[in-house]
């Protein structure tokens, strides 16, 4: 039978995630899914998984710890932000490959970045709203009770066993890069002058204490409007910026509303959005101006490698000592030939 993660401790920002409930923002309803989706699909793809449809655990800057309850091993996979992960105490990396045996405990404590995945070979099994396990707080939708994680919650496992080796994940789209975030103009620049448009593209923004996974909230230079800051509401992509009558870009992530009606200055691109999701509330970022073609280039060349993430695979974790073998049931202590 299927095992389960037991959570000792989620504090805010723990939740689960998938790829993300589409095909319904017609009727209102947020995708929601990772905010690192780069990451998020790594750690599914270090597994064998499906890189969207499995269930995976999204920690955020409080940490998470579990324990393993089966009869089996499992295999796990855990990356992004470049978190630091422990099993039963001893350090395992920031991106790995696991085999975790019954009994043992998982932690993950924020180094780096704001968020990191745990991806279960096969998945989770929580339950399926609108075809899609992610979790939606605002709307109470999917995951464990439509909320975040926390202390006694269980989660049920769809594997049975452990099918592949431990390894070190060496992705390099994992490690955090300071380089401009590439952002595509529109769909209403028009509503923004040259010198509205030249102090995004040239001063840095800082990432404000008013930020979560519906919106990031920049502090930086005034972004003035032409005339209104009032549109007729339309949708709403993750990774729009958004200006309203503050002046301030508001960046919209993987909670978005559906629909918004304030001018979007541009879009960042897919490409960055991890890299955007990984600041912490006050880290600092500059945008670069990038056409459609570059940015779907980037798109591509990035999905292409995120689809390699078995070459990026190295074995072994670690090497095994005498003191570990016991722990993990390889010995059962010393045999004196002579009285056998």
């Amino acid at each position: 039978m299927p095992g389960i993660l037991r959570v000792l401790r989620a504090g805010p920002g723990a939740t689960v995630q998938d790829g993300g409930r589409y095909h319904h923002r017609r009727h209102g309803v947020t995708p929601a899914g990772p905010m690192d989706w780069a990451a998020f699909r790594t750690a599914n793809l270090a597994l064998g998984n499906d890189p969207d449809r499995p269930a995976a655990v999204e920690i955020g800057l409080s940490g998470v710890e579990f324990l393993y309850e089966a009869a089996a091993p499992v295999g796990v996979a855990l990356c992004g932000g470049g978190f630091s992960w422990l099993r039963d105490g001893s350090e395992v990396g920031p991106a790995a490959r696991l085999v975790l045996r019954p009994g043992e405990r998982l932690a993950a404590r924020p180094t780096a970045g704001a968020f990191a995945y745990l991806a279960v070979a096969g998945g989770l099994d929580t339950p399926v709203e609108l075809g899609s396990r992610a979790t939606h707080t605002r709307s109470r939708m999917g995951g464990i009770e439509g909320r975040m994680l926390r202390e006694g919650d269980v989660l049920p496992l769809l594997a049975e066993e452990a099918r592949l080796g431990e390894a070190r994940i060496a992705a390099p789209w994992l490690t955090r890069n300071a380089a401009p975030l590439r952002v595509v103009l529109g769909p209403q620049d028009d509503y923004f002058g040259d010198d509205a448009l030249s102090a995004f593209f040239s001063e840095e923004f800082r990432l404000t204490t008013a930020s979560d996974r519906m919106a990031y909230r920049l502090e930086g230079p005034e972004i003035a409007h032409k005339e209104s800051f009032n549109i007729v509401s339309d949708g709403i992509a993750m990774g729009a910026i958004q200006i309203a009558g503050d002046k301030k870009p508001l960046v919209l992530m993987a909670d978005h509303p559906p629909t918004g009606g304030y001018p979007k200055l541009g879009h960042v691109a897919r490409a960055d959005i991890g890299r955007l999701a990984q600041l912490r509330r006050g880290e600092t970022c500059r945008f670069v101006r990038v056409s459609v073609e570059e940015a779907r280039a980037a798109l591509l060349a990035l999905e292409g490698e995120i689809a390699a993430t078995a070459r990026y695979l190295h074995a072994p974790l670690r090497q095994s000592s005498t003191q570990d073998l016991p722990r993990h049931n390889r010995i059962d202590g010393v045999v004196d030939e002579r009285s056998s």
